[in-house]
């Protein structure tokens, strides 16, 4: 009887090797080699997985010339969530393999659960390896959605899962979670990662051969990646991230990789007590309702795929307490804050190496639009000089190392949604006005070319 060979794979990458090295080759981590046991016959026990898959597959693939293939695109499937289908491009693609990842209890499977509820005239097969039928049927009805067309199955199994594929012929697959299906195949505990990168590829077979699109749940890691081989991103057609604080309402839904779409594409979501329900517009959310002027608070337009949206930029300036100032951030990045601190002190003149700065972007979204730099500098002097910035007044532009302010994209939608919300004032780079009718925006528009001129705008 032959002997199991052992083998050590990188966990980040992929990458295997006969023998246990500190750092990966490939990906240049440490200590991520870890050891699994290979056997010689594995050859003939994947004769399930394959019999099991080969059933399913609807074409045989052939050679056909390039000049031949029709370019025709192929109808999604709409999930009746807006949110969700503008993060997908459009909708799901038949026949392609999507990834959501995000932290314990974030709302994944909430999510998924009521989308395929919603589903009409299609069958949806939900594979479960976390829940029971009861547990799924209780959120099921605490999300009061319809689910005529849902179908569950509690199995871990991947030979057991196609079997059952086999049978219901369902038009779209969810499996809730990667990490807890496993492969007769495979010589290795749930959640290895041969395990996980054997049954990802496999369904994935499935998913391209059958035209069936399939959901894949993934768990992520302390560091917030993808628990699992970094292979497992580059095996699926679209990666999807799901992020927010579970102590705010809201929640993120972004698109890290996307073969059929944009990958700058967000969607913004309200957790209730029955769900989640899409935000359709998030600038009167993430805005602070009222009247009252507080220092420290500007508003800032950005831009998140070609959506765009007003957010409040808060900060806090106070005389440091210890010796070494601090500075923090949060969703926002803080390199950035410090290169603004830098631009601030050097070319208007304000001396803040003495004082502690924090900033918030409110709502608990993280934004990564350089036009938010402005706004970010108001905020900041505002709350050093204690004077409120007007409540209807927002800014974009981008600030660079000499303290002009570069001009930034979509200024159109940024000026049209500032009017649809109600401002009276909008302060953007002067660079940005060439062919832009002036007259066409029920607001004022303010341009300027430097830092002075803006602080000069907002504080006489």
């Amino acid at each position: 009887m032959a002997k199991d060979k052992t083998m050590y794979v990188c966990s980040e990458c992929g990458q295997e090797s006969v023998k246990w090295v500190g750092r990966c080759p490939a990906c240049g981590a440490w200590n991520t080699f870890r050891e699994i046991k290979v056997r010689p016959a594995a050859a003939a026990s994947e004769g399930k997985a394959a019999g099991a898959l080969s059933s399913l597959t609807r074409r045989e693939p052939t050679v056909v010339a390039l000049k031949d293939v029709q370019a025709a695109e192929e109808p999604r499937i709409k999930t009746g969530d807006a949110e969700l289908d503008r993060v997908l491009g459009g909708g799901i693609v038949p026949g392609s393999l999507i990834l959501l990842g995000g932290e314990p209890g974030i709302g994944k499977s909430t999510l998924l659960l009521q989308t395929i509820m919603h589903l009409a005239g299609k069958r949806v097969l939900y594979v479960s390896g976390e829940e029971s039928e009861r547990q799924i049927k209780l959120r099921a009805d605490r999300l009061s959605g319809g689910g005529q067309d849902c179908l569950l199955l509690c199995e871990t199994r991947l030979e057991k899962i196609f079997s059952h594929i086999g049978e219901t012929k369902p038009d779209l697959v969810v499996i809730d979670s990667i990490q807890t299906i496993s492969s007769e195949a495979v010589e290795a505990s749930p959640g290895a990662v041969t395990q996980i990168r054997e049954c990802t590829t496999a369904i994935l077979k499935y998913a391209k051969e059958s035209g069936v699109p399939v959901v894949l749940i993934g768990h992520i890691t302390k560091e917030g990646a993808i628990a699992g081989p970094k292979i497992l991103e580059h095996i699926v057609d679209t990666v999807l991230q799901f992020e927010g604080d579970r102590h705010y309402l809201y929640r993120i839904l972004r698109s890290i990789k996307n073969r059929f779409g944009s990958t700058s594409e967000l969607g913004i979501y309200e957790m209730l007590s029955d769900g989640l329900r899409p935000v359709d517009n998030p600038s009167e959310l993430l805005l602070t309702q009222g009247n009252d002027e507080l220092s420290g608070v500007a508003i800032a337009s950005a831009i998140e795929g070609i959506r765009p949206f007003l957010i409040e930029t808060q900060a806090l300036v106070s005389t440091a307490a210890y010796g070494t100032p601090q500075r923090s951030a949060t969703g926002f990045d803080l390199r950035r804050l410090n290169m603004l601190l830098a631009v601030l002190e050097k070319r208007v003149g304000f001396k803040l190496a003495q004082k502690d700065v924090f900033l918030n972007i409110a709502g608990g979204i993280r934004v990564s639009d350089p036009a938010i730099d402005l706004s970010v500098i108001a905020s900041v002097l505002s709350s050093n000089v204690d004077t409120a910035i007007p409540r209807d007044v927002c800014m974009a532009g981008e600030v660079g190392l000499s303290g002009e302010i570069r001009p930034v994209t979509r200024i159109t939608g940024r000026i049209a949604e500032a009017c649809k919300l109600g401002f009276g004032r909008i302060i953007v780079p002067d660079a940005n006005l060439k062919g832009l009718d002036v007259k066409a925006y029920d607001i004022e528009i303010v341009p300027v070319h430097r830092v002075e001129e803006a602080l000069r705008a907002l504080f006489g």
